[in-house]
């Protein structure tokens, strides 16, 4: 009997027992007599001393201790003696305190700074606080209370206040948790509604935040009124009070702003274990190199090895394999399945990454997070490099020493879609780098590793793990397009490393990761805050990224906020806040979208961070809107010098219409600092998206024009128009200048991102679900849609795959505001590639006196020949394949997690010599083309499995359901399936789970054919 997937989790559990070891405080079983709650009663005492003030309700004691202007520290203690078992093991020492006062009144005691005041009502002890103008920002709707488990404080709730934090929360916490009841501690659950790596922080839009100072679990209940406790006998918090920005920077100033990663560490990593693998046969340490070859013979970064992720795993030769990574422009990284007692030693051979799940592991969350601290300071402590580690289930205080990893999971698309809010709520909790292991670590299949790899390059940080599934995981290993498309996505996140990069080094100063909620750039709109905006952030100021999260070639609901927006691969531009539907995102397609105003940094045409030399070009992708600027960040990149101040920063500023024609002004700023291998002088690239053709472009004096792509790649500088690019760039590029002097570059009579006439611009797109056949001539629809301004002399034409032909076809008019559909002949190579194919769309065009250009990438969907006569399912080609476990078998049952390792179908005691072998829930697609009449089958479950399993199966046809089976059991006699199809083009076998049990649901399409004209 077979379980339907492998559980990693529950094997650390067995090894180690870290379900009691992380459990901390509070993580006995609660008696079944509900304990008695008490609340603080009236104020019977006062004192001051400075800064800190006592507090006396009858036997308990408060204390309060001002931090700085806008942070303080509220403790009580039920029976009047303080405690402070999290020590200085999160808090880190925090200065002098600032000035206060205080005053009392008839009702209370107003304990103040020059930003906020505290007040202490006497009867009963009750605190509020309201800011200096007299506005109050939140109030006690009762006392502290306690009872025999938990300390509770109890909030009154705004009107339409918002709540945000409690760490990473899967599948949550980048829209409000108002209504929602979070906790806060170790659940082994790192899958959707799991809490690893929580932090017992909150905030909230009415401009306050609350950290609990503490290792025990809690519990936030965000309902009317806010109830939030901590399974602990005393009640110890910190308050900070500001916008959403100014909480987190002063919640990580207390407790750590986020560590500056080496270059290499926001450069993908890969983790596998290499030293006798059971799952992978006889290997040895350095087969490693291996790999890694394979990143290099692809032309793809990767910036790290894990080369002992596996349990027993070990190493050998360490020296000799990090020496060989480096020399592959890679870094050796280890699990610390043996502790970290060795860590000086392999630091010294070459390690420079840590990974923390097991081992190091002791009683409760402080020894995790010492395992953090001392890991970090290990690497610090053994060589010259940055401390970088991973781990799972940390704590408050994790930020200032590692990456914060969301554990074990499989690859699946709804893995896709909960981990989307996952990342960017963490940021609301001072998190700066969280992320998962592209496609999980079981499972996962070619489509869902690379759309997840897509969206994860828009992340600081990421790896892929091998070793788990069924086969490997590096991103070159499921052939073409992917690898193509996952070459491309690694390469974008390399070329974005500055960008990246200076936001890394922005949250050591802020607190504010890289990934963020739309609510925290845009925290006036209401959508923000909900579901409208759940399944996208920002990385950065400047990039929205919406994943696609189901298997399919287009995306629906992707909000936009106010401002404008740039389709990152079209240059359609959008105005917010609007919702965009039918998003066209073939395979290659990540929906990404830049606003209106961006100036992006970028390294062009490298593969690793390395590649970088004295002479190597700055580009600037410029979106222009209005004044904005951008600040580059540069040191070393690997060592710690830049804590000394070995670091340069360089500021470019732009100066373009709010929107229309106009001048622009690129104003590069001279670079202000010094560090080892800085750039004395570089050529600089620009890349403008004007969408109009400008007149001149200077530089001192007009830079010279070239006239097509080709003499804009053999000049030195220069300037050229591409109308074809994304709606209208302007590029330009400069001979070496120096980095010490500032210049500026002027391009005149342009526009604005969008065009002089953005409203005039028309738009492409495409009907979904288009299907041509290899080999024959066919037409693919592309839909043109006029702005306000008539669209005439439109040409449409399709950049299609090698070995395809396409015809252009021509538009005399479109009337403004009106859609045409074009018909454009294609006739695919024939050997095309059975299923999707990228295509894109481009339309010539003019519009309101000026020469405009659209482009959309589109899917279709090249077809295999439908089948004919007496056709055998398991000999067709399948359109997709989604199985509950392994790969599903043809003419064979289920085995195990690789291909053709089934055994002969068997139900009821008959052998089936053709067939279909699945496991539940699984899904097959064919193609029919219309030429069938029916399909035949016997179905069950498998002999083998020897009574167990519990499935449906079902036949769908076109999108509508044609049969049901009766639940069938591994008792059940084989159900006879004879299904019409009635001229069906696509056709689906399903077998779906009933029992929540998917034990044994090894299920059979026997003698599975097709009868066909």
């Amino acid at each position: 009997m077979q379980s339907s997937t492998r559980i990693r989790t529950a094997v650390v559990a067995a090894l180690l027992g870290l379900f009691a070891a992380l459990s901390g405080p509070g993580s006995a079983q609660a008696d079944p007599a509900a304990p008695t709650e008490s609340t603080v009663g009236d104020l019977t005492g006062f004192s001051a001393d400075g800064p800190v003030y006592h507090l006396r309700a009858g036997t308990a004691q408060a204390r309060v201790s001002f931090v700085s202007d806008e942070t303080f520290r509220i403790e009580l203690a039920p029976d009047g003696t303080f405690t402070d078992p999290a020590g200085d093991a999160i808090v880190l020492p925090q200065g002098t305190p600032p000035r206060t006062h205080w005053k009392e009144r008839s009702d209370r005691y107003d304990l103040s700074t020059g930003d906020v005041t505290l007040r202490a009502y006497k009867s009963p002890l009750r605190f509020a606080l309201y800011r200096a103008d007299g506005t109050e920002v939140w109030s006690e709707a009762k006392g502290l209370s306690w009872d025999g488990e938990k300390t509770t404080q109890t909030l009154a709730r705004g009107g339409d206040e918002q709540f945000y934090g409690a760490g990473m929360q899967n599948g949550r916490g980048n829209t409000s948790h108002r209504g929602q009841t979070v906790e806060v501690g170790v659940d082994y659950n790192w899958d959707d509604g799991g809490h690893p790596n929580s932090v017992p922080f909150y905030l909230s839009s009415a401009g306050y935040g609350v950290f609990r100072n503490t290792f025990a679990p809690n519990t936030y209940a965000f309902n009317d009124p806010v109830a939030t406790s901590a399974e602990e006998q005393r009640f110890d918090a910190y308050y900070f009070a500001g916008d959403a920005k100014d909480v987190i920077g002063q919640y990580t100033k207390l407790t750590g702003k986020p560590f500056l990663p080496p270059v290499y560490g926001m450069e993908i990593g890969d983790s596998d274990c290499y030293l006798h693998n059971a799952n992978r046969g006889e290997r040895r340490t350095k087969d490693s190199l291996k790999v890694a070859d394979g990143y290099v013979e692809n032309d793809m970064p990767n910036g790290w090895m894990l080369v002992n992720d596996g349990y027993g795993c070990g190493y050998e030769d360490l020296a000799e394999t990090a020496k060989g990574l480096q020399d592959r422009d890679m870094e050796l990284g280890l699990w610390t399945e043996d502790g970290i007692d060795k860590l000086g030693d392999q630091v010294k051979a070459g390690q420079r990454v840590a990974k923390l799940d097991v081992a190091w592991v002791g009683d409760g969350y402080k020894f995790a997070l010492d395992g953090c601290k001392d890991a970090y300071k290990g690497i610090e402590d053994n060589s010259d490099a940055r401390g970088f580690t991973y781990a799972p289930e940390s704590w408050a205080g994790a930020q200032r020493c590692g990456v914060q990893w969301s554990g074990d999971q499989s690859g699946t698309w709804d893995y896709i879609r909960w981990q989307i809010p996952t990342y960017a709520g963490a940021t609301m909790s001072g998190l700066a780098y969280t992320t998962g292991d592209v496609d999980g670590i079981f499972g996962g299949s070619a489509k869902t590793y690379t759309r997840d790899l897509q969206w994860k390059m828009f992340l600081g940080t990421t790896m892929t793990m091998d070793g788990w599934a069924a086969s490997d995981k590096q991103p070159f290993r499921y052939g073409e397009p992917y690898t193509s498309i996952n070459r491309d996505y690694l390469k974008l996140k390399e070329s974005l490393l500055p960008y990246q990069y200076s936001y890394a080094h922005e949250a050591t100063k802020t607190g504010v990761g890289m990934v963020r909620p739309l609510v925290l750039e845009y925290p006036d709109d209401p959508k923000a805050a909900t579901d409208a905006a759940k399944y996208e952030f920002m990385s950065g100021e400047d990039f929205l990224v919406a994943p696609v999260y189901q298997d399919s070639t287009e995306r629906d609901g992707i909000y936009l906020p106010k401002g404008t927006w740039t389709d990152y691969w079209t240059g359609r531009t959008y105005r917010g806040p609007t919702t965009v539907d039918d998003y066209s995102a073939p395979l290659d397609t990540l929906p990404l979208f830049v606003r209106g105003g961006a100036s992006v940094p970028m390294w062009p045409g490298i593969r690793s961070y390395r590649d970088r030399t004295a002479g190597s070009p700055l580009a600037w992708d410029i979106y222009p809107q209005g004044a904005s600027s951008f600040t580059l960040y540069e040191d070393d990149g690997v060592t710690r010098e830049h804590r000394d101040g070995a670091y340069a920063t360089q500021k470019a500023d732009v100066r373009a219409p709010s929107k229309g024609a106009g001048d622009i002004t690129v104003n590069i700023g001279a670079s202000k600092g010094k560090f080892t291998g800085k750039q004395s002088s570089r050529p600089y690239e620009f890349s403008v998206h004007t969408g109009s053709e400008p007149s001149a472009v200077k530089l001192t004096g007009k830079l010279p024009r070239l006239g097509s792509a080709a003499a804009y790649a053999k000049a030195k500088q220069g300037w050229w128009y591409d109308r074809d690019d994304r709606g209208g760039v302007v590029k330009i590029k400069t001979a070496p200048l120096s980095t010490g002097k500032k210049f500026s570059v002027k391009l005149e009579n342009t526009s604005a991102v969008g065009g002089r006439n953005a409203a005039a611009t028309a738009a492409v797109s495409a009907p979904r679900g288009q299907e041509i056949g290899a080999g024959t001539p066919a037409t693919v629809a592309v839909d043109v849609t006029a702005g306000r301004s008539d669209v005439t002399d439109a040409a449409v034409s399709l950049d299609v795959p090698k070995g395809w032909k396409a015809t252009p076809a021509a538009v005399r008019r479109i009337p403004a505001g009106t859609t045409r559909r074009v018909e454009v002949s294609v006739t695919p190579a024939k050997d095309a590639t059975v299923g999707e194919a990228r295509l894109t769309a481009l339309a010539r065009y003019r519009s309101a006196g000026e020469s405009r250009t659209a482009v959309q990438r589109i899917a279709a969907s090249v077809m295999p020949p439908p089948p004919t006569g007496e056709a055998w399912a398991s000999d067709l080609e399948w359109l997709s394949s989604v199985n509950g476990y392994g790969p599903a078998e043809r003419d064979r049952s289920n085995g195990e997690s690789g291909a053709e390792d089934g055994k002969p179908l068997t139900l009821a005691g008959k052998t089936y010599e053709k067939g279909i072998g699945t496991h539940a829930d699984s899904d097959i697609e064919f193609y029919t083309g219309g030429q069938c009449s029916k399909f035949t089958a016997d179905a069950g479950i498998d002999d083998e499995i020897d009574g167990y399993g519990e499935v449906a199966f079902s036949v769908e046809a076109d999108g509508k359901v044609l049969w049901t089976s009766p639940k069938v059991t591994g008792a059940s006699a084989a159900v006879p399936v004879d299904v019409p199809l009635d001229g069906a083009r696509h056709v689906r076998l399903k077998v779906t789970d009933t029992n929540a049990s998917k034990t044994g649901d090894h299920a059979d399409w026997g003698a599975a054919r097709f009868t066909c004209s």
